[in-house]
């Protein structure tokens, strides 16, 4: 690749969940945005789902995969949404085996670069390709510095003010995130060896997010790694195009400014039982009214069935609990929604943080999103964390309302705080040309690592 390529081509290949396929699609549209072309791998089934959201079919081509049947695994199985999280070690093996088909293109296509992250095979193929290989990280760069990088005694050694978010965890977020990092996630390898195998193979290392707003952790990875570390910004798709459909419209307006609660946990979170009915209860126990978007537990077969006795008799029209999609960019951005509710997910985390609404930090305790929750609630004080059991991560009632009462106080205390956190850092994120400066400047560097490479091996 000339350094003086005016355009350059790139492919993406993220891991089967949706967490990860809509960052690389969000950062997909960016780049096209500039100019670059853009070769996308995903799963058939979701072309026709996904074909919505590229911004740019003259640029960005989308290749489906056909992933080989693997013994255990259901044919329909495509994505982590498909199936229960045991099962994604046999959705990697099929992913992991899809790498001849994946060779095969890279090799037809030429790309200058490949953005990668749970195939840790991609260096290897695309060293012998003469193709950069470049791992996105699509959670937050405290996330990888607290489970892949940063051991008791990290090397080199952590700044005296360095936030040390892996000793801030319970024994219980402790014990989840080793349980799952070196769980078997494929055939005979870890999710924490995926990730350690990628970086220590990759060539540089993209981040979905922010020198303003990670600096500290994007300075400790480049320097522990030995590699180019850049962040890309947050590319977030903008709000559907759509406007906020006409029923839900009608419910937020009855409800004074900023004094309703919304809750969603994503498309991929399912509350136990007991635990979901915790919720509502403590959003009951708030008085506010209250929007709540979630998957129904697994013991029951719909949202209804799950409600807590007399529920929806004693909030009548103060809340809906529903299962359906919703249009949460729209909602978040309306006038009477003040409190956001979230499992911490990456995408939601920095939704919120662009919205206006008050921060309330619920952690699925699964790796990114706790770490997501210690950032947003200890390091940035943008938010507050439901308090837990220490040992069995449980929140009840109590510690809902208690949070959510604490942040909807915005005339004292920690709800003023996080507030005029939140409207510093919103003004930040918000100022202009920010997020096409990162992909301007990440373009550049890309083509400065290329030329180097080029005049060595790597």
């Amino acid at each position: 690749m000339s350094h003086s390529k005016q355009h350059l081509h790139f492919a993406m290949l993220p891991w089967l969940a949706a967490g990860h396929i809509k960052p690389y699609m969000q950062l997909s549209n960016k780049l096209a945005e500039q100019g670059h072309r853009v070769t996308f791998f995903l799963p058939s089934k979701l072309h026709p789902s996904k074909s919505r959201f590229n911004l740019h079919p003259d640029l960005i081509t989308l290749i489906p995969i056909a992933l080989p049947q693997v013994p255990g695994l259901d044919p329909n199985v495509q994505t982590t949404a498909d199936c229960d999280f045991p099962t994604h070690r046999l959705l990697a093996i099929a992913f992991d085996r899809t790498a001849p088909f994946i060779q095969a293109h890279l090799q037809t296509l030429r790309p200058d670069a490949v953005f990668f992250d749970f195939a840790h095979w991609i260096p290897d193929i695309a060293k012998t390709l003469g193709i950069l290989s470049i791992y996105f990280f699509t959670t937050s760069a405290a996330t990888l510095v607290n489970y892949a990088i940063q051991q008791t005694e990290p090397d080199p050694p952590l700044p005296p003010d360095f936030p040390r978010v892996r000793w801030a965890l319970s024994s219980h977020e402790a014990r989840s995130i080793d349980d799952i990092s070196d769980g078997e996630y494929g055939d005979g390898i870890t999710l924490r060896e995926r990730l350690k195998t990628g970086l220590a193979n990759c060539v540089a290392v993209a981040f979905r997010t922010l020198k303003e707003l990670e600096g500290c952790y994007l300075d400790y990875i480049e320097t522990s790694i030995h590699k180019p570390v850049f962040p890309v910004g947050h590319a977030l798709l903008p709000p559907p195009a759509e406007p906020l459909v006409e029923k839900m419209q009608q419910w937020l307006g009855r409800f004074e400014l900023k004094s309703v609660i919304y809750c969603s946990f994503g498309s991929e979170c399912i509350l136990a039982l007991n635990q979901f009915q915790e919720l509502l209860l403590g959003f009951e126990l708030t008085g506010f009214p209250f929007l709540v978007a979630l998957r129904p537990p697994a013991e029951v077969d719909s949202v209804e069935s799950a409600l807590p006795d007399g529920f929806k008799e004693r909030t009548g029209e103060r809340g809906i609990v529903t299962s359906e999609w919703v249009q949460q960019q729209h909602i978040l951005g309306h006038a009477s929604v003040g409190c956001f509710v979230t499992h911490c997910g990456t995408s939601s985390t920095i939704e919120g943080l662009m919205s206006e609404c008050q921060l309330v930090m619920m952690p699925y305790l699964i790796m990114d999103q706790i770490v997501n929750a210690k950032v947003m609630s200890r390091d940035i004080r943008v938010s507050v964390e439901v308090e837990r059991g220490d040992k069995d991560g449980l929140f009840d009632r109590h510690g809902v309302c208690e949070a959510v009462k604490q942040v909807m106080n915005m005339e004292g205390g920690i709800g003023k705080e996080v507030k005029v956190n939140h409207d510093k850092l919103r003004e930040v994120l918000f100022r202009p040309g920010l997020e096409n400066a990162c992909i301007e400047d990440f373009v550049t560097k890309v083509k400065q690592l290329s030329t180097k490479c080029n005049s060595s091996t790597y």
